[in-house]
């Protein structure tokens, strides 16, 4: 019996998920364009601002690319997952935050500003954490190293397309918004939602087309990614408490911490990984709850009066 239920578990690691070119390219423009319409908001003051509160940086570096990834590996050690499973949970951590989670920020009353900023530094620092986070974790646990192994990974390759993805648009966007305020200003409202429909589009249509295979699976990764983004949610929020951060800045870290930029991770898994099912399966699924569990937390936090601590 015990035998027959790992036969089965195993299954969701030979699973393929049918994403073909055109999708992958699609999905290659849409997640640019999102990050281009963010960059369109930020400035070089955005930068200089946060490095002037160097306490807030340290516990947003500290949360998302330090301790979030070695959580997650503490989680994968814990639960012991299905390989692809594993890997899906340390490829989510390695992302840096999500784009929404500005909008998030700004329902929960938290401190929007800052939540820009952060998403500037993070996309920065993530141009070489994401990659090296995802190496070293993933090579760290010997079942995931085993598929990485196969699998032949280029560290440099990985480093290339998140510069391609986040990088460039990041450098652009800035560029228009320096030179040219006005227009970026108008660009960006029109461009931020377009590219964020557009987006979430192209991964109803992936989830569509492989929707037998999504809910043959989903109960293999439903809990994890729960209680994942949970302890992501609740880390960010414990690092702004133990730093003194007011309680603006506890909401904000707590949301830039558990909204991750999962889109980025799917790219990745699509990219170098042909759609590996408990992958991909994890990285979709938290793509979608992280949505609902922001706007759960945001909604609620909105409702609170604003104290310091």
């Amino acid at each position: 019996m015990d035998q027959q239920c790992h036969n089965t578990m195993q299954e969701i690691d030979n699973v393929q998920i049918n994403f073909d070119a055109n999708g992958l390219l699609l999905l290659n423009v849409a997640l640019a364009l999102v990050m281009f319409g963010v960059a369109l908001g930020i400035t070089i003051n955005d930068f200089k601002n946060l490095f002037k509160q160097p306490k807030i940086i340290l516990a947003g570096i500290l949360s998302q690319f330090f301790l979030l990834p070695l959580l997650t590996f503490g989680l994968v050690v814990l639960l012991e997952p299905e390989p692809s499973i594993a890997l899906g949970m340390i490829m989510v951590a390695a992302c840096p935050g999500g784009n929404i989670s500005n909008f998030m920020t700004h329902l929960a009353k938290g401190n929007t500003a800052l939540s820009i900023s952060l998403t500037a530094c993070a996309t920065f620092f993530a141009l070489f954490m994401t990659p090296f986070n995802f190496q070293f974790y993933g090579n760290l646990y010997e079942p995931t190293s085993s598929i990485l192994k196969t699998i032949n990974l280029d560290f440099f390759e990985l480093v290339k397309v998140v510069i391609l993805i986040l990088g460039i648009p990041l450098i652009c966007g800035m560029y228009i918004r320096s030179s040219r305020e006005r227009i970026a200003l108008r660009l960006s409202k029109l461009l931020k939602p377009i590219s964020i429909f557009v987006f979430l589009i192209i991964v109803v249509v992936a989830l569509l087309n492989n929707m037998d295979i999504f809910f043959e699976h989903i109960h293999y990764v439903f809990f994890i990614v729960l209680g994942h983004n949970f302890l992501a949610l609740l880390l960010g929020y414990t690092i702004a408490r133990l730093f003194n951060l007011s309680l603006r800045d506890q909401k904000t870290l707590a949301i830039e911490t558990g909204i991750q930029n999962s889109g980025l991770g799917l790219l990745l898994i699509f990219t170098f990984f042909n759609g590996l099912g408990g992958m991909a399966i994890l990285a979709a699924f938290w793509g979608i709850w992280h949505i609902i569990s922001g706007l759960i937390i945001a909604t609620y936090w909105s409702k609170q009066t604003l104290k310091k601590y």
